[in-house]
């Protein structure tokens, strides 16, 4: 069987102050398959306070350039994972939610995390070569997340409405919708 594509060629020197100057580090994106789908669950798991299910996994394996592990010198450390939905009352255009994207603590402000979300949205930019365009990008955060809310915003998502008791199994259970206009509808 054939290994996951993985791009490697990008070389980045770190620069934070826990690390030297001069260290080169590899970081590359990788596809997911049923060979790591198991990584992607562990990740999931230490990432984030939501349990996913088997569908959802099998949906993932589907979606092809909306779903990626992140490498950083050559171990998993983030993912994201996006699904892709039919706007009402349109058959040209669909919209990109956005479920999960993460990057494990120690490798935070690395750059991983933008990384992942170019990733996505210059994918959902392309024009599709079947079937509809993507109009929009959506995702939910906890209203109490303000590091992950900070992240998206500077990247050009809106908040566009605060959904009540969204988590309600977690102690924080409101959530904020932000979303990213593409194609004006």
């Amino acid at each position: 069987m054939t290994p996951p594509a993985i791009d490697m060629s990008s070389t980045t020197t770190a620069t934070n102050e826990d690390k030297p100057k001069s260290a080169a580090f590899r970081v590359g994106l990788g596809d997911i398959t049923p060979n790591n789908l198991g990584q992607l669950k562990r990740l999931n798991t230490v990432l984030f306070p939501v349990v996913y299910t088997a569908s959802f996994y099998k949906e993932i394996l589907e979606v092809g350039e909306f779903a990626k592990i992140i490498y950083f010198n050559d171990v998993c450390v983030g993912a994201v994972c996006c699904r892709k939905e039919k706007v009402q009352g349109s058959s040209s255009l669909q919209q990109l939610y956005i479920a999960t994207l993460g990057v494990l603590a120690p490798y935070r402000r690395l750059g991983l995390g933008s990384q992942l979300l170019d990733h996505i949205l210059e994918n959902a930019e392309l024009p599709p070569s079947s079937g509809p365009k993507i109009a929009k990008v959506y995702l939910h955060v906890q209203t109490n997340n303000e590091e992950a809310l900070n992240f998206y915003k500077k990247r050009g998502f809106e908040v566009a409405e605060t959904c009540a008791n969204y988590y309600p199994q977690l102690d924080v259970a409101d959530a904020f919708r932000l979303e990213k206009v593409l194609i004006a509808e």
